[in-house]
């Protein structure tokens, strides 16, 4: 027993290295992702690839620091001490940071644009996405004249242009326009990309990138993708697991739907 209280700090070193270089664990607290996502799921964040210099691609879903104020005056979930302590360490998902989760749609380079109701169009080419909420398009011309519904944008090179699956529930890069990126997100801000539901187990599943991104001629010729292996690993105990991003385009046509 004089030993354990070593191993308990080594344990809890052991969680917080996992949660700084390797994966990290992430609550969603709204809707803006159904049915991809519900409230409530805990999902797991590669955070090792940023480090060997990948770059967000399309159709990634990634959490990221907020850009320009998204999310306003909204208050990050109360949490005690405890609850504090466990997350910071990597042992509970991270409750008080101000992130977001959300698509990558387009990088780099595309030209990403949306007319009346849908498809989204990136490099001129339509996006399938099965993915949208149940009942929702792609775009749509919003009540009121409000910007976001429909967009013909180039998103410069090291940001990206996100939306939420929930098309008509997600404050996404449409309506962000008007802040200092535009409405992009600079790769910067990307904590990671988010591979697995965790939690609750009966909604355990990954979360691939759809084919639709791989469809022929969607590679901008200026859109940079850098290479880089990945990792995911359950915090403070699970083992790692190798993940391997697309060496190129012709390897991301091979990558199964959701």
């Amino acid at each position: 027993m004089e030993g354990l209280p070593i191993l308990v700090l080594i344990a809890l070193v052991l969680a917080l290295l996992v949660k700084t270089f390797l994966v990290q664990a992430f609550s969603i607290p709204s809707g803006s992702m159904q049915n991809t996502l519900q409230v409530g799921d805990r999902v797991l964040v590669d955070k090792l690839t940023p480090w060997f210099g990948s770059q967000p691609e399309r159709g990634e879903v990634v959490v990221f620091h907020d850009p320009d104020n998204w999310l306003g005056d909204e208050q990050a979930p109360h949490a005690n001490p405890v609850q504090k302590a466990l997350s910071f360490v990597g042992l509970m998902p991270s409750a008080s940071e101000r992130d977001l989760i959300k698509r990558v749609i387009a990088v780099g380079g595309d030209t990403v644009r949306c007319e009346g109701t849908g498809p989204v169009e990136v490099n001129g080419k339509p996006l399938a996405e099965p993915y949208v909420y149940p009942g929702n398009t792609p775009c749509s011309v919003d009540p009121g004249g409000n910007q976001g519904g429909q967009f013909d944008v180039t998103v410069p090179k090291g940001k990206i242009w996100v939306m939420g699956d929930h098309r008509q529930d997600s404050l996404d890069s449409r309506y962000h326009q008007q802040d200092k990126n535009g409405g992009f997100v600079p790769v910067g801000d990307v904590v990671g990309r988010a591979v697995v539901v965790a939690w609750p187990v009966t909604r355990w599943a990954t979360l691939p990138v759809p084919a639709t991104f791989g469809q022929s001629g969607i590679n901008s010729a200026s859109a940079v993708s850098a290479v880089a292996p990945g990792a995911v690993g359950l915090a403070g105990a699970a083992p790692l697991v190798l993940w391997r991003r697309r060496r190129n385009a012709g390897d991301s046509r091979s990558r199964r739907a959701e």
